[in-house]
């Protein structure tokens, strides 16, 4: 396969079944090279116009909303479509978006099965129906209408996959805004939908943007009756109050700041793993990164050195390069962004990490030890390759901990009695908590966060019920 899966033209918007040349020609940097990849139209506003305008007629006028075998049938396909260019497209968002070419792989390998659950959806989902003393009565499940579907820019392929897979199933079109960071990977993405014969014009349209005025027309628009956003807090706040007036639905998975509880019986062969790869996975812009390492204070000397050790040993470059564990951050003002929150945290410098010389837009993983729990570093989300090293004396105090934050997206607990993880993980304010493991999602099990990490649910029956209204039919006999 060729080094550049890009084609030589500027990267267009899809909407409506054509590709649509809307908005300005910018430029998409390789992240660990800052060479020029090629050129976008950045379609802003314009394009969100037109991408709603079409969902909303296909919604009104076309058999989506009561198919549900083509809805189902039209999953599937997809599925097999993204697999058959499943290659070309990890290499894109390489190239793109930085992270290892293993772990783009991975990204996209995770999203034709959700596909096919919910293909499996569309055709399963039912109401219910019972006899009442004087009539009939019926529950339906509705398709709420167009769909808005706002992508960040850190997996593009899973996390676009993840909110439109359900809102198809359901009966919803919709309208995807997705980042300009990757937008030479948003049109093979886009090119999926349009190779998806199944899949008819207008259910799915995709623009990109680098400002927010086409997301914000998502929000604000009286045609579009959901969304769906992934990313940082503070914007899914804004999202939420642009949202009030119209009492619009919103579905927000957002931050976290993971805590990784070690206690003192755990397995430190299977835990320094896997805290590496939860600090440096996607180089750390994950919002289940591990980014809080909390040790019982009679194992933390040993877990901190070994943990540091591990931590030096990465292997940071190019994502190309098949030596590669960890890949640059997005651009360089990122590694800015991070650096001065590592330089301001005041914490004791376990493994300085930082910003390498030369080109790319790299940042060694960093180990910070803290007790202040009001530290930045602690109460906010870095985004980035850098973990807290905390310590605790007792159960009461892990709990504690943990949760003396506004995020409550996942947490993990290390331990070899069963007893005390359960206790644990009931007591953890999250959506999602691991047991001597981390970031493991299934497609029929429900993801999402408590407190300021979001709001609603996503995968599982959850996932689909986002995207639906229900309804109460009564007869009389």
């Amino acid at each position: 396969m060729p080094l550049n899966p890009f084609t030589a033209e500027p990267a267009r918007q899809y909407i409506d079944g054509e590709w649509r040349e809307i908005g300005p020609l910018e430029e998409s940097l390789n992240p660990a090279t800052d060479e020029t990849l090629g050129q976008f139209h950045d379609g802003g506003l314009d394009a969100a116009n037109e991408a709603i305008a079409a969902a909303h007629t296909a919604f009104t006028t076309t058999s989506w909303r009561t198919d549900r075998e083509q809805r189902a049938r039209a999953l599937w396909d997809l599925s097999l479509t993204l697999e058959r260019n499943l290659d070309r497209i990890a290499r894109a968002i390489t190239l793109e978006n930085g992270k290892p070419l293993a772990q783009a792989q991975f990204e996209l390998s995770i999203a034709a099965p959700k596909l096919r659950y919910f293909a499996g959806q569309a055709l399963t989902d039912l109401g219910t129906a019972a006899e009442t003393p004087s009539g009939f009565s019926i529950l339906s499940r509705e398709p709420i209408g167009v769909a808005g579907v706002i992508v960040p820019w850190n997996s593009p392929g899973i996390l676009s996959i993840r909110s439109i897979a359900p809102a198809l199933a359901a009966g919803c079109t919709v309208a995807v805004k997705m980042p300009a960071q990757t937008a030479l990977t948003n049109a093979l993405i886009a090119g999926l939908f349009a190779e998806t014969a199944s899949l008819p014009a207008g259910v799915v349209n995709f623009f990109t943007e680098s400002g927010d005025e086409g997301a914000k027309a998502l929000v604000a628009d009286r045609r579009v009756g959901v969304i769906s956003y992934t990313g940082s807090s503070a914007v899914g706040a804004r999202i939420m109050a642009a949202a009030a007036p119209q009492l619009k639905r919103v579905s927000l998975e957002l931050g976290g700041k993971t805590p990784m509880i070690v206690f003192d019986d755990a397995d430190f062969d299977a835990v320094v793993p896997t805290l590496t790869a939860a600090v440096t996975t996607f180089a750390g812009q994950f919002c289940m990164t591990g980014s809080r390492v909390l040790a019982h204070s009679s194992v933390a000397d040993e877990l901190r050195e070994r943990l540091a050790t591990s931590l030096r040993s990465v292997q940071v470059g190019p994502g190309i390069d098949p030596d590669t564990q960890m890949g640059p951050l997005i651009d360089h003002a990122s590694v800015d962004r991070v650096s001065r929150m590592v330089g301001e945290s005041g914490g004791e410098v376990i493994l300085a990490g930082g910003p390498t010389e030369g080109r790319g837009a790299f940042y060694r993983p960093a180990l910070i030890g803290v007790t202040d729990l009001d530290s930045r570093l602690v109460q906010d989300e870095v985004f980035g390759p850098v973990a807290t090293f905390e310590t605790f004396d007792s159960d009461e105090e892990a709990v504690f901990r943990a949760n003396a934050t506004d995020y409550g997206l996942a947490a993990s607990v290390w331990t070899r009695d069963g007893a005390r993880s359960l206790r644990v993980s009931q007591a953890i304010e999250a959506g999602t908590v691991w047991t001597n493991a981390w970031a493991q999602i299934f497609d029929q099990f429900e993801e999402g966060g408590y407190k300021k990490s979001g709001l609603g649910r996503l995968n599982g029956p959850g996932g689909l019920a986002e995207f639906q209204e229900v309804k109460h039919i009564y007869r009389s006999v």
